[in-house]
């Protein structure tokens, strides 16, 4: 009897080992589409998807339009120095904690210095970014005399990210208000959207593999690739592979609808849940739609700009780049792409949508940068609509394609191909 419970107990135990290597197989994460090399772990992935928006911070607030005011401001991250570069202006004073080597003693040979911390008051007149360090040079005059400081003397201040700093202003253009706004603001409305909670799941069948895609308002990630085993390689096995890693990694709660490439794996997942009584997923049969494809590279673009799909994905990017692509296929005029051909079109008033990648609108080089920030604001100026890309979003490869910079025209220009 001894013996017996021991065997039981060794099968048991293989048993046990055998759907935990099952489970490291069936959860093996997949890479993001905007890097065929950038692998990362599930977790990892799903903890920069939910993780908080970092926005620079407003610490305190006393200004108003076309009015003399000030704020403290920190910012957080790399991108937030560029907009303190284009925030700050010569003639502002801007107060910061920085430190100086203070000489001791001048009597004696060798002189004994030490490293002080003091707040140096600089009314600016240069500044200057650097990209390789992400930090914004201020130079200037120093209002205030201190002890190791005399006032009216030129000093340097470093700005960077984690750091706090007073800015005042004579007068806060609009402009400058509403760019601190923005990037203060707790969900700014220029954000990055890749952070958003996904509003669909998506689920592709391959030729040899399967891939779950999470889908928010921006922003697209593959989640999991599911790779049949030996002995899922039969068809009904392979779903049943399949929908066990749909059930773990999709949270219904969160996502409005779940679009797969199969009508015989939805038929599947209704099978199951019954069979499994799994009866939150038969109470939402009707949140699963049907998109065939043919299984091959680039489906999920199709996936997503199919009619029967368009409606249940809150990101109108993907409609305003759906629209373009229309238009360039058909050669209607009225689209265009191309830094020349965008930048003719916005002479003349011409762009009603601007579509550009991240990768353009916020280059490490300071020139293009300045370029294409000022071409999105010549175009909201003017009335027009600007879209800037994350290079998470699903329709960037292709925007890229043509070339990273494109625009939707509001009435054609058939010579703006023939300058």
């Amino acid at each position: 009897m001894k013996n017996e419970y021991q065997s039981n107990g060794r099968r048991e135990e293989k048993r046990r080992e055998e759907k935990r290597r099952e489970e490291r197989k069936t959860t093996r994460a997949g890479y993001l589409p905007l890097s065929s090399y950038l692998h990362i772990s599930l977790i990892n992935h799903i903890i920069f998807l939910l993780k908080p928006n970092p926005t620079m911070k407003l610490l305190e607030k006393d200004f108003a339009v076309n009015q003399t005011g000030s704020a403290k401001i920190v910012a957080e991250e790399p991108d937030d120095v560029w907009v303190l570069y284009n925030l700050i202006l010569p003639g502002d004073v801007v107060s910061a904690d920085t430190s100086r080597k203070i000489h001791l003693d001048s009597s004696s040979k060798h002189h004994a210095a030490s490293r002080v911390k003091l707040t140096l008051h600089l009314k600016v007149t240069t500044r200057d970014f650097h990209k390789d360090s992400s930090t914004l040079r201020l130079h200037g005059r120093n209002l205030h005399h201190n002890q190791h400081v005399a006032a009216g003397s030129f000093h340097t201040l470093t700005l960077e990210p984690n750091k706090p700093f007073h800015l005042c202003k004579k007068l806060w253009q609009n402009d400058a208000v509403q760019a601190l706004n923005e990037k203060t603001a707790s969900q700014p409305s220029n954000s990055n959207p890749s952070n958003s909670p996904p509003d669909l799941a998506v689920v592709l069948f391959h030729q040899h593999h399967a891939e779950i895609h999470l889908v928010g308002q921006g922003a697209t990630a593959r989640c999991i690739k599911v790779e049949p085993t030996k002995k899922t390689a039969s068809g009904s096995a392979f779903f049943r592979q399949v929908f066990s890693a749909l059930v773990k990694h999709v949270d219904f709660n969160v996502v409005k609808s779940v679009v797969m490439s199969s009508e015989e794996f939805r038929r599947f997942v209704w099978s199951e849940a019954r069979r499994l009584r799994k009866r939150w997923l038969e109470e939402n049969k009707t949140r699963m739609v049907v998109v065939p494809t043919g299984g091959h590279e680039g489906d999920l673009g199709k996936v997503l700009g199919d009619p029967a799909v368009t409606d249940l994905v809150k990101d109108v990017k993907v409609g305003a780049f759906r629209e373009l692509w229309e238009m360039v296929c058909n050669d209607s005029g009225r689209a265009c792409y191309g830094s020349a051909e965008v930048e003719r079109a916005r002479e003349v008033r011409a762009i009603e949508t601007l579509l550009i990648c991240d990768e353009l609108y916020r280059n490490d080089e300071v020139g293009t940068r300045l370029r294409y920030e000022g071409l999105v604001k010549s175009v909201k100026e003017g009335g027009g609509k600007a879209f800037v890309y994350s290079s998470m979003h699903v329709s960037a490869p292709q925007l890229a394609q043509l070339t990273g910079v494109a625009a939707i025209l509001r009435f054609p220009l058939p010579l703006l191909h023939h300058p």
